[in-house]
């Protein structure tokens, strides 16, 4: 089996690689405009304008960089070096959102309320199947499709991995109890407003259209998805030697001793607080553009409340605060490290140049063969530009207009973005929430490709399926 390095040392080997085919692929770049689609003004690529751009080639740009007005130069070994430090500062308030979660969690927990509640809840279950609070779990989860959360999970993966644990479960089961259906259902997105929404405004569609063939993707989708997941669980289950981390010990103690505590009103009074709380951010998000930002100055507010509720003094708060804070470091940087892959590729002005020689491809192939070729870039785009707004900005203004040429329904190449764009964020080690998450859990990225992929594999057919049977019955 392939062994992949820590982390840290496997994303830097990714961003030294993509500086390299800085000095290979023609730089090139697309003009770009700013529009306005509703209430929205952003920045979009503008189809047709497509030019290369001349490469500056010298000892000083190899080594420290070299700037030439109008020109473009390979990244440097500075640059690469740079790319770290220009990732986490691109990155800084996702990083500073992670660290603050983890603070947060990390002071609930001490208060006792988080086992208070999952053991009553696992108590309230006891005479029912346990695949059915597994179930109820997975499906709240999976209403990513509608609202679009993803990063706003980051703080739950301790209280799936405690679940996993109590259940006879493993360390990788727990995170894909949470991490699968947030995923799966942001890749259906049957009303995702940062992926289906933006596309089909670029797209100049009604938002909304087409619900229903994304709404039976999503069923489709999250079944199989959870069928992959209790089939591991249950193999695991009955022989812990078949898990991928049969070695592990399980230890959660970082977050606190997993010990059953009796649930009590002041127990209550704190995680409805969180709850009611953390929904009113969620519907703040989802209604009044609230970003990151706004989210971590309501969860530096969250522990003032969460301490006084508690009756912690101002020194216990504090103590169990920076714990949470120590135990985040790797999640968190591991956001900002990934980031620098980007940076490299925009820098060195490849990005058009794979976009521009991917869309002239497409136009050769046949109807059918270029709408899966569609799908097929978004995913491969969505390693270089693990943003989905992102990518709608850069690949739909060109989609769009292929789409018409190619007799392709525009509702068939917003289908086939968010299905490139979602999928892959499940595998791909770039996606700064995955890593985020995995480095939360402890679990190795290797060892989650290996769980995975048999289940990205799978949606990824069903995401062909419904792709050519979009194109054929005019959807």
């Amino acid at each position: 089996m392939i062994k992949i390095p820590h982390v840290f040392i496997f994303l830097f080997w990714i961003i030294i690689a993509c500086s390299i085919f800085s000095y290979f692929i023609p730089s090139g770049s697309y003009e770009r405009t700013t529009r306005t689609y509703g209430e929205m003004t952003q920045t979009v690529v503008v189809p047709g304008t497509y030019h290369q751009v001349e490469k500056h080639y010298s000892v000083k740009a190899m080594v420290i960089g070299e700037p030439k007005e109008g020109m473009a130069a390979p990244i440097s070994i500075l640059g690469v070096l740079a790319a770290i430090p220009k990732g986490l500062a691109d990155s800084a308030v996702l990083v500073f959102y992670v660290f603050i979660i983890g603070a947060v969690f990390t002071l609930i927990h001490h208060t006792g309320s988080i086992n208070a509640v999952l053991f009553a809840l696992i108590e309230r279950f006891k005479k029912n199947p346990k695949v059915l609070l597994l179930l109820i779990f997975m499906t709240i989860f999976s209403g990513s499709a509608f609202m679009g959360i993803g990063t706003e999970t980051i703080p739950l993966i301790p209280v799936f991995l405690y679940l996993s644990k109590h259940l006879g479960y493993d360390r990788v089961f727990g995170v894909g109890l949470l991490a699968v259906p947030v995923f799966i259902g942001w890749s259906t997105g049957v009303t995702n407003p940062f992926t289906v929404q933006i596309a089909q405004i670029i797209a100049e569609l009604p938002i909304g259209s087409g619900i229903m063939l994304r709404l039976a993707l999503y069923v489709i989708c999250a079944t199989v998805s959870f069928y992959f997941l209790m089939h591991y669980g249950n193999k695991v289950k009955k022989s812990p030697d078949e898990s991928l981390m049969e070695n592990d010990l399980f230890n959660l103690d970082e977050f606190g001793k997993f010990e059953k505590t009796k649930l009590e009103n002041r127990h209550l009074f704190i995680l409805s607080f969180f709850v009611i709380a953390y929904a009113s951010v969620l519907i703040a998000v989802q209604t009044i553009g609230w970003g990151l930002i706004e989210m971590s100055a309501c969860f530096i507010g969250f522990t003032i409340v969460i301490g006084a509720l508690a009756g912690m003094n101002r020194k216990e708060t504090m103590t169990h605060f920076i714990k949470g804070l120590e135990v985040m470091i790797v999640p968190a940087l591991v956001v900002g490290v990934a980031r620098g892959i980007s940076v490299v590729l925009q820098e060195g002005l490849i990005i058009d140049t794979i976009l521009h020689h991917a869309s002239t491809m497409l136009m050769s192939m046949p109807r059918v063969l270029a709408g899966e070729g569609m799908l097929f870039f978004q995913s491969l785009l969505n390693f270089f530009i693990p943003s989905a707004s992102g990518q709608a900005l850069v690949s739909m203004p060109l989609m769009t207009p292929l789409a018409d040429i190619l007799g392709i329904s525009r509702q068939t190449a917003v289908l086939a973005f968010i299905l490139g764009d979602g999928l892959s964020n499940i595998i791909i080690p770039t996606n700064g929430v995955l890593m985020a998450m995995l480095g939360f859990a402890k679990v190795p990225f290797e060892k989650w490709f290996k769980f995975i992929l048999p289940m990205f594999l799978a949606t990824m057919l069903i995401a062909i399926g419904f792709v050519a049977y979009a194109i054929l019955s005019g959807y």
